[in-house]
């Protein structure tokens, strides 16, 4: 770990973002940050733009506004215990989940669902109906 984690040099923001898990990928960070969804102490930053030590980085990523301080440089991928230490997250809160669901609804003429549509459309009418009866059925 002393080699992945350490005090006093830089590292690029897209790097930094995906290995402190904010983003799933290095190219979804890298995509944000293009797109003008990343600020670093309030300015727009491209991919290769390096951050310090105490730097504030804003990231819009999946509907949600985090904003942390880095508090360690890290430049490989590191588990989620040792990611939450590498910075201070002063993030508001995220929306509740009522707000955040889909509509289990298809267009007109979309076709037939795929596999993967059905089974969301299954967890989703399971999950509704979890939420309005008690009852349990297998």
């Amino acid at each position: 770990m002393a080699a992945e984690v350490s005090d006093e040099q830089t590292v690029r923001v897209d790097a930094w973002i995906w290995s402190v898990r904010l983003t799933k990928t290095r190219s979804q960070a890298a995509s944000a940050c293009r797109a003008g969804h990343v600020r670093v102490n309030g300015e727009r930053v491209k991919p290769a733009h390096t951050v310090r030590t105490g730097d504030q980085v804003r990231l819009f990523h999946a509907g949600r506004e985090r904003l942390v301080v880095v508090s360690k440089i890290v430049r490989k991928r590191v588990g989620p215990p040792v990611a939450a230490q590498c910075y201070v997250d002063n993030s508001p809160p995220p929306p509740p989940r009522e707000f955040v669901a889909p509509a289990a609804v298809r267009d007109r003429g979309a076709g037939r669902p795929t596999k993967r549509d059905r089974r969301e459309l299954e967890r989703l009418q399971r999950a509704a109906s979890d939420g309005f009866s008690s009852s349990s059925g297998g």
